[in-house]
């Protein structure tokens, strides 16, 4: 009975740390999302062409992820540890860091957006549309970066209502806004995936500023950015940062590279697969949201257990979020099958695009359950400890290694279609998870980084 009831606390304890994390981590992939919705009702070649050029946002979000990741691993553990300073002192690093190398991309958008297009596609058609995208919405990776930071900052101590407000009052922008200049409706110009493009940076300008105006009004504010202290850090706590951060930004850049591979992979398929992986990742990536929504709770409480010494507790609570994930993975799994021709019958497409998309989906929930543990392990357990090294040699030596040449291996030497490229591509998942548990089981990952 002791066991049952530490798992239904373990558990309720997880779920309201994760709730509003999938809501507002749903809600900010949604302006990705939204846009290819509303977009693709001007049609194949609008699809095709945002999908490309969203590729470089997504490099950017990995790594935006690698800093944030990062950043969130110290703050966990410097709030279980009630030490404030040091929070402030990685707000300050993250900060700066992000400023620097967003701003270069940023830059490098805006003046060289044909460069990125023709990586992908020498459709003359998608490459102009993709070049009109990136060059309006380029600056406001600038504003995503620090948004991301101040997001992770609010739940890595617990509060991971504000950023759910916050996103909420950003999506709402993007979709009216999404409407009106799109579709040139009343007064507004009709202004096609320019439109799209406005829309999107104007709502990440306002998420960053709501975000700088509660930082600063609320009192108490643990994460409030202070000239004083979060630029106090000396070169010992630069360097303890970056050794214990850059191998999660090596891991997410590398992976999203490999990521991209994937997609470069399957468009040799031909035309009508490019159009549908792109579809395929927009709805993969919201089923996605609520696994990594799992662990992103999971890895908020790892981090509060090490920074309060409190280890026992920290073995238990491991092993019982583990086996949770493997039923969130079910779960979600289950839904996506049930949902998958809802979601694509969303875009104007041809029929057998549509049944192509549907297909792959189908092969995409099968590896889900796999994935939920994967996550969880990567993220919620031996990321949060400070065992950064290791998740990252697994990562992508699995997608390097095992991945990328099976998915290249479908394509080009057996002839496969895209969802049987997609089932074959996925072994790369089942090497992970036994490197994985086998590192867990080990209990050589717990890193105390406040000391």
């Amino acid at each position: 009975m002791r066991i049952k009831n530490n798992n239904l606390k373990i558990l309720k304890k997880i779920i309201i740390l994760a709730l509003p994390i999938m809501m507002q981590a749903l809600l900010v992939n949604s302006v990705s999302f939204v846009d290819t919705l509303m977009i693709g009702q001007l049609g194949s070649i609008s699809i095709a062409a945002v999908g490309v050029a969203s590729q470089l946002f997504f490099l950017i979000t990995m790594i935006l992820n690698g800093i944030s990741s990062g950043a969130g691993i110290f703050i966990s553990q410097y709030w279980g540890a009630k030490n404030e300073r040091g929070i402030q002192r990685t707000l300050g690093i993250s900060f700066t860091f992000t400023t620097l190398i967003i701003g270069l991309i940023a830059i490098f958008s805006t003046l060289k957006p044909e460069a990125l297009m023709h990586l992908f596609t020498e459709d003359s058609s998608i490459v102009e549309s993709g070049i009109i995208y990136l060059r309006i919405v380029g600056i406001s990776y600038i504003f995503s970066g620090l948004s991301f930071i101040y997001a992770i900052g609010f739940r890595s101590t617990g509060d991971t209502k504000t950023p759910l407000t916050i996103s909420v009052i950003a999506l709402s922008i993007d979709i009216i806004g999404n409407y009106l200049l799109i579709f040139g409706i009343g007064i507004f110009p009709e202004l096609g995936i320019a439109g799209g493009a406005i829309s999107t940076s104007v709502s990440r300008f306002v998420e960053l500023i709501l975000y700088i105006f509660i930082t600063n009004k609320r009192k108490g504010c643990p994460i409030k950015f202070s000239f004083k202290y979060s630029f106090s850090f000396d070169r010992a706590s630069v360097k303890k940062f970056f050794k214990t951060t850059s191998p999660v930004i090596i891991n997410h850049l590398f992976w999203a590279i490999g990521f991209i591979c994937y997609k470069i992979a399957y468009a040799k398929i031909g035309s009508d697969a490019l159009a549908s992986v792109q579809i395929v990742s927009s709805i993969e990536n919201l089923f996605l949201i609520l696994i990594q929504g799992y662990a992103g709770a999971v890895a908020i409480i790892t981090g509060h257990l090490i920074g309060a010494e409190e280890m026992e507790e920290l073995e238990l609570y491991s092993n019982i979020s583990l086996r949770f994930s493997l039923v969130a993975g079910i779960l979600v799994a289950l839904l996506l099958v049930i949902l998958a021709p809802v979601f694509v019958g969303l875009f104007k497409i041809e029929p057998h695009i549509h049944d192509l998309s549907v297909q792959a989906l189908k092969m995409v929930a099968l590896k889900l359950p796999i994935v939920s543990i994967n996550i969880a392990a990567i993220v919620g357990i031996l990321r949060a400890s400070g065992d950064t090294k290791f998740p990252m040699y697994v990562e992508l030596g699995t997608i390097w290694l095992i991945g990328v040449p099976l998915a290249f291996f479908a394509v080009i030497v057996l002839n496969v279609s895209l969802p049987q490229a997609y089932l074959l591509a996925s072994v790369e998942e089942f090497v992970k998870l036994c490197l994985e548990v086998k590192r867990i089981k080990s209990r050589n990952y717990i890193k105390n980084l406040t000391k």
